[in-house]
């Protein structure tokens, strides 16, 4: 290790009828319109797919076992991790599905796990008292249903649950929930500094819709129905009492245990100094990219909080850790970057004279003169050939997070609050060191090595994840960076990977919210059910939980999820099936998080949902929600969307889910061979029409990198995201600065119009060109515009690009790509899903029709009709 001075420095099969001799008690239960005629004889979907170290779920193998005689199983869905996922097999009756846990289409998991969910399910507790005896004595604090939309951090793609077993297991509609550690919300969560009262058979905890024996104090647990006691805490007169217990009274709650047991305290500035960020740092870059680059570090620098601890590593040929004890000059330590640092070099620099991490309000000059250091890359190398040891580079940083305590094999280790940061800024691939790659495709040994790369960086990334660090890598620049190796090391730690087109405005803003995002560790997700509904599959950024818990609650069926990290924009795609027909008026679910956050407080938050359940298919289907049910079958298409040629088969799949939607819960038109899709979902086709043509499953995008960086993003996004990541939403300008929702037509771009186009992570503004040559409006507007973007994304991470376009420009077609094609329909059924067109005269529609160019793409109605479906009415 030498010292120097610096100077240079990313579905048909029709459900069999019910047996003869049951009787539906509705009239609308069930639709049974005739399958669809298939044009071939082959199967529409294709063959599951099996690993060869996989063990396939049961939805995929053939036994069929018998089920008992009293309809009660003798034991839960043995969970099983698999990855690839297989294909959604639309098939009738469904066997009740293995609980496969999958966080990505690329990163292989764990074949299995052994736990405990499969012990027997015991039948409805009996009590002592008698169970009609205590019927009459309980009390239910909550009288009336609170729908799932009261609780923001979980989701569910229906506020009723279907009885019939076969109705609600239709796998091409699906139901399921996206659950959210949420977002700070003003009011938060109650806060309970105590420890929560939990069921004794199955670990549930007590919340508002147990029934209460006020007299006693106890309750009885919803998820098992089993009695248990309170220690006295509910013991009331009456139960309006129990109404200010906020565990009986709201449907989420934070148990809260403060990091140095002194209620009511928070150790807020020791906490956030102990979990620092460290930048590491591409050196290898050309002047132009150079130049904006440094712009975006004194920028985020400056933004940074003046407690805050910062690393500087930067990397090339070699690694050199920069030193803030040295005021004057920017100086550093010099490790080679072709191999694993050794254990003597890392104890001199650890335990040496140098300071590594330092809080802002002692180094901000220093941080600004190190950047400021930083010189263009001189050798004449292309910028994919040159010298990068990336990895070396993230080995060195997180063992100056580590510090001393790394050394301690016995004794307290410290413990930060929250995870540390690791942001990696990267202007290419890392082709020097260990997790390296070939400078060219054409190596001879090319597959082999990167196979290994690819090991070595899961690895690191997940010793990282172990050291609560989380690594996110900002890529930028024209130079491809070999996503495939990258993206393991961020998704093992629980970070993301973003590509940029420069290292400019949106690179530099994603850089600070990258670094200001609240995370918690070690984290866990409990998810439990009633008996009649189980987990079939998971899809977020973490791992099924080896966590035995049958020494505390001996039935404890719960699935325990470990999270990679706490982030307010992640969330969980659960999908959910049915074990047999329902018999109760309600069904229960309770997500318990589990974390540790930034105050060293460990958290416990419970969400508690009620749904009620219906033998009616069309009150059920009034029940769905469209957005989340079409995210939630997003999330599971681009489950296997891997690369381009799967994304080709998962466009298909969507047409057959519309087909499938159809022949389920539609009807047949009279004399006709159409079918009318649901009514009362007329929303989703339009949204699964934008998720087969946009950037996650077509072809707007050029290179199989970015496809894969956005898949993984939308695989782990909250709601809100995701939602804007599947259909943009379209709003246009008015007079007097303000906007209309509009429906993302290609109909909006009018040309005295400008239109903002909300796309996740791209915003696109688009102005016409009679607005334009308006002096003074055209500018007023594309300010205006530009506002609403910068409001719409304010807190969104990553921080989207946003794109400004003129009428008639060559960068235009990129805003037309997102666009619905609306103007390929006759005139009476644009006026029917674009309103605002009846406003325009003759003239103005005439030269609005004039201005598109024809091409193939087929506009909704177009594309609903080519399948024999009618396209639900608008809403």
């Amino acid at each position: 290790m030498a010292k120097r001075p610096e100077s240079s420095v990313g579905y048909s099969v029709t459900i069999p009828p019910p047996q003869q001799g049951t009787q539906s008690p509705r009239p609308d239960t069930v639709f049974s319109p005739p399958p669809f005629p298939s044009s071939s004889a082959g199967p529409i979907f294709p063959p599951p797919i099996v690993q060869p170290n996989q063990i396939p779920s049961p939805s995929i193998k053939t036994p069929n076992l018998p089920s008992p005689a009293n309809g009660v199983r003798t034991g839960s869905p043995a969970p099983h991790l698999s990855t690839p996922p297989g294909p959604p097999v639309f098939s009738s009756p469904l066997q009740p599905a293995a609980v496969p846990f999958r966080t990505s289409p690329a990163t292989p998991q764990p074949i299995a796990y052994s736990s405990a969910s499969s012990l027997p399910t015991s039948s409805p507790p009996q009590f002592s008292n008698g169970s009609v005896e205590l019927h009459h004595q309980i009390s239910d604090v909550t009288e009336d249903w609170t729908p799932a939309a009261e609780s923001p951090n979980v989701l569910f793609s229906a506020h009723k649950v279907l009885k019939q077993k076969k109705l609600a297991n239709i796998p091409s509609l699906g139901f399921g929930a996206l659950v959210s550690s949420g977002r700070e919300m003003s009011p938060g969560p109650q806060m309970i500094q105590r420890d929560p009262h939990r069921c004794h058979n199955c670990g549930a905890y007590a919340n508002l819709y147990c029934n209460i024996l006020p007299g006693s104090g106890q309750w009885q647990c919803v998820i098992c129905r089993n009695l248990n006691g309170s220690e006295g805490d509910y013991i009331a007169s009456n139960k309006e009492e129990l109404r200010n217990v906020p565990e009986l009274s709201l449907p989420s709650v934070d148990y809260v245990q403060t990091g140095n047991k002194r209620p009511g305290f928070f150790p807020v500035s020791d906490s956030r100094v102990s979990a620092p960020v460290v930048l590491v740092i591409d050196e290898c870059l050309d002047e132009p990219h150079l130049q904006h680059f440094q712009s975006s570090l004194h920028a985020f620098v400056d933004s940074l909080p003046p407690t805050t601890r910062l690393g500087i590593v930067t990397y090339g040929s070699t690694v050199s850790v920069y030193d803030f004890s040295e005021e004057s000059i920017a100086s550093a330590d010099v490790l080679p970057g072709n191999k694993s640092p050794d254990q003597e070099s890392l104890k001199a620099l650890i335990y040496g004279t140098g300071i590594y991490l330092s809080p802002m309000h002692a180094s901000l000059p220093v941080a600004h003169s190190i950047f400021s250091s930083l010189r263009p890359y001189k050798l004449d190398i292309p910028e994919a050939s040159r010298d990068r040891c990336l990895g070396t580079a993230v080995e060195v940083a997180s063992a100056i997070i580590q510090g001393p305590s790394a050394e301690m094999s016995q004794g307290v280790v410290k413990r930060p609050g929250g995870n540390s940061r690791i942001i990696v800024c990267a202007g290419g691939p890392n082709t020097c060191g260990p997790g390296s790659v070939p400078h060219s495709f054409s190596h001879p040994n090319y597959a082999h090595m990167e196979k290994i790369a690819l090991k070595w960086m899961e690895t690191l990334g997940r010793e990282a994840f172990r050291k609560n660090t989380v690594i996110d890598i900002l890529c930028a620049g024209t130079c491809p960076v070999r996503v495939p190796v990258l993206q393991p090391l961020a998704k093992a730690s629980g970070g993301v990977l973003i590509l940029h087109d420069d290292f400019g405005e949106a690179f530099g803003v994603n850089l600070q919210r990258a670094s200001g995002r609240a995370a918690g560790s070690h984290g866990l997700l409990e998810v439990r059910c009633s008996e009649d509904i189980f987990v079939s599959q998971v899809i977020g950024p973490g791992e099924e939980a080896h966590v035995d818990s049958n020494e505390v609650f001996k039935n404890d069926d719960a699935l325990v999820i470990q999270m990679l990290s706490i982030e307010e924009t992640q969330s969980f795609a659960l999908s959910m099936e049915t074990k047999r027909d329902i018999k109760r008026d309600f069904v229960y679910f309770q997500f318990a998080f589990k974390f540790s956050d930034v105050y060293q407080s460990d958290i416990t938050r419970v969400i508690s949902v009620r749904l009620p359940t219906v033998d009616s298919v069309s009150s059920y289907l009034q029940s769905v929600q469209d957005e989340v049910a079409a995210v939630l079958i997003a999330k599971r298409t681009l489950l296997r969307a891997k690369n381009a040629n799967d994304a080709l088969d998962m466009r298909a799949t969507v047409d057959e889910r519309i087909k499938d939607i159809t022949s389920k819960f539609g009807s047949q038109m009279p004399k006709s061979k159409l079918y009318q899709f649901p009514r009362e979902l007329s929303l989703l086709p339009e949204v699964l029409f934008h998720l087969r043509r946009g950037p996650l499953l077509g072809s707007i995008l050029g290179h199989e990198d970015e496809r894969s960086v956005l898949r993984n993003l939308f695989l782990n996004a909250a709601f809100d995201l995701s939602l804007r990541m599947v259909a943009p939403r379209c709003l246009m300008h008015r007079q007097g600065g303000t906007f209309e929702e509009l429906p993302a037509y290609d109909l909006a771009m009018q040309s005295d119009a400008a239109v903002v186009l909300d796309h996740g992570t791209d915003v696109f503004i688009w102005l016409g060109a009679e607005l334009d040559a308006q002096e003074g409006k055209g500018a007023a507007a594309l300010a205006a515009c530009r506002t609403l973007a910068e409001e719409l994304t304010e807190m969104r991470f990553p921080a989207p690009r946003i794109l400004a376009f003129k009428e008639g420009s060559s960068q235009a077609r990129y805003f037309v790509s997102r666009l619905i094609p609306a103007h390929k329909d006759p005139p009476y059924e644009q006026e029917a899903r674009f309103p605002q067109l009846r406003t325009l005269t003759t003239e103005q529609r005439t030269k609005l029709k004039s201005s598109f160019l024809y091409f193939d793409d087929p506009s909704f109605c177009e594309w609903m009709r080519s399948l024999k479906v009618l396209p639900p009415e608008p809403s």
